[in-house]
C-alpha cells in the first residue's frame, strides 16, 4: 500500500531523525542557561522518543511503510551493543573487590525476577490489566524495562525485537522508565547528600 506520508525517502527520513537526535544531544551538553534548566526538568531521553514519533503521529513520516527501522535494528542496533562492550574497564571493575561485584549481580537478579512478582502479584488482582499475549502484552513492555535497568536504552530495544514487543506498550514503557528513573536518581541524591549519617546509621563499610 502506498504511504501518503509527507516525506517518504528513506535516505531523508534517516537524515531527518539523525538531525533531530544530534539537537538534542547538542542542546542537553549547552552551557546555556536555558537549556541547562530545561534538561533539568526533561529527560533528554525521552525526547528522543517523543519528538521522532511526533514524525509519525502528524504524517510526517509514515512508520509503517520505511525501511530504516529494519536497518537500524539489524544494524545499528547490533554495532551500539558491541561499541558499549568494547567500551567496559573489566579491569576496573574487578577491582572494585567482590561485595561491589556481589551487589551489582544482586541488582540484576533483582530487576530479572521482580517483573514476574510484580506481574504475579498484579494478575491476581487486575487480571484484565495484563493484556494477553499479544504484541501489547504487559509482559513483553517489562522486558524492556529490564533490559534498560540492566543495559542502558541499547539494550532496552535489544529486548522490544527480541521479544516483539508492541509500539503502544514499548511507548508506555518507555515513559515509566523515564519516571522510575527520575524519581529514583532523586533518591539517589538524596542518599549522596546524607551518606555518612546513613551509612553510620546501618553500619555500611564503605573502605572499597
Amino acid at each position: 500500500m502506498e504511504s501518503s506520508a509527507l516525506i517518504t525517502n528513506d535516505g531523508i527520513i534517516f537524515g531527518l531523525l539523525a538531525v533531530i537526535l544530534g539537537l538534542i544531544f547538542y542542546t542537553q551538553t549547552s552551557t546555556n542557561s536555558f537549556w541547562q534548566k530545561f534538561y533539568k526538568w526533561v529527560p533528554a531521553l525521552l525526547l528522543c522518543y517523543f519528538i521522532p514519533s511526533l514524525l509519525n503521529t502528524f504524517g510526517i513520516v509514515d512508520g509503517a511503510n520505511t525501511g530504516i527501522y529494519p536497518l537500524v535494528m539489524d544494524y545499528l542496533l547490533p554495532a551500539c551493543l558491541v561499541l558499549l562492550t568494547l567500551s567496559l574497564d573489566l579491569k576496573a571493575i574487578l577491582r572494585l573487590g567482590p561485595k561491589l561485584l556481589i551487589l551489582f549481580l544482586t541488582g540484576t537478579v533483582g530487576i530479572v525476577i521482580g517483573g514476574p512478582i510484580a506481574l504475579l502479584i498484579v494478575s491476581a488482582i487486575f487480571p484484565e490489566m495484563l493484556g494477553g499475549a499479544g504484541p501489547d502484552a504487559v509482559w513483553r513492555g517489562m522486558t524492556t524495562i529490564a533490559g534498560s535497568w540492566i543495559g542502558g536504552g541499547a539494550n532496552q530495544a535489544a529486548m522490544k525485537e527480541v521479544y516483539e514487543v508492541g509500539g503502544e506498550i514499548f511507548s508506555a514503557m518507555v515513559t515509566v522508565d523515564i519516571i522510575v528513573a527520575n524519581l529514583w536518581m532523586a533518591v539517589l541524591l538524596y542518599m549522596a547528600a546524607n551518606n555518612k549519617a546513613i551509612d553510620k546509621r546501618i553500619g555500611a563499610d564503605t573502605s572499597a
